[in-house]
């Protein structure tokens, strides 16, 4: 695929979602984003590994896409609140799709991210390394198939066009 086709789509994406997302009900991004953390984190809640989170708030923005959630655990189970109540948030992860995208491709790590400013962490410390210690440990490979190849695929499509363009 020729770079200015890839950069026009990568350029584009965002900009035809945002949108697009902002019509999407709160309690169907709940639904859907719970059962997507429940389904990529399912050994890690069954080790009851966000225990951390047990009365403390997450806040996750995806910043080029106005999307903003806040996740917390509750029990064992991952919790969201909706961004109107305005529940306190204990630490903030802030990021483009193109950045999360690549965290989540393995394309990238949050250090790497962190330190170019490109993925904010904001709030208490100790909180937003444990989030991201968890993160680093989560094997993609236990992702379904499906999902797991088109994350990789679209993560590479943007780590490339990024390199190629000199932004990164």
């Amino acid at each position: 695929m020729p770079l200015a086709f890839r950069a026009t789509v990568v350029d584009l994406v965002p900009k035809i979602l945002k949108p697009t997302l902002s019509v999407v009900p709160y309690s169907l991004q709940k639904k859907l984003l719970l059962a997507a953390l429940q389904s990529v984190f399912k050994e890690a809640l069954a080790d009851n590994d966000f225990a951390f989170l047990e009365d403390k708030w997450l806040h996750i923005s995806v910043t080029d896409l106005a999307l903003n959630w806040l996740l917390s655990s509750n029990n064992g189970q991952l919790i969201m609140a909706e961004d109107k109540q305005r529940q306190t948030a204990d630490v903030s992860f802030s990021a483009s799709s193109d950045d999360l995208l690549l965290i989540a491709g393995r394309q990238e790590d949050p250090d790497t991210l962190f330190f170019q400013r490109r993925l904010k962490i904001v709030g208490d410390t100790e909180l937003g390394l444990e989030v991201k210690n968890l993160i680093d440990a989560l094997d993609i490979e236990n992702l379904p198939s499906l999902v797991h190849k088109v994350v990789n695929c679209l993560a590479m499509i943007v780590q490339q066009t990024k390199q190629e363009k000199g932004l990164i």
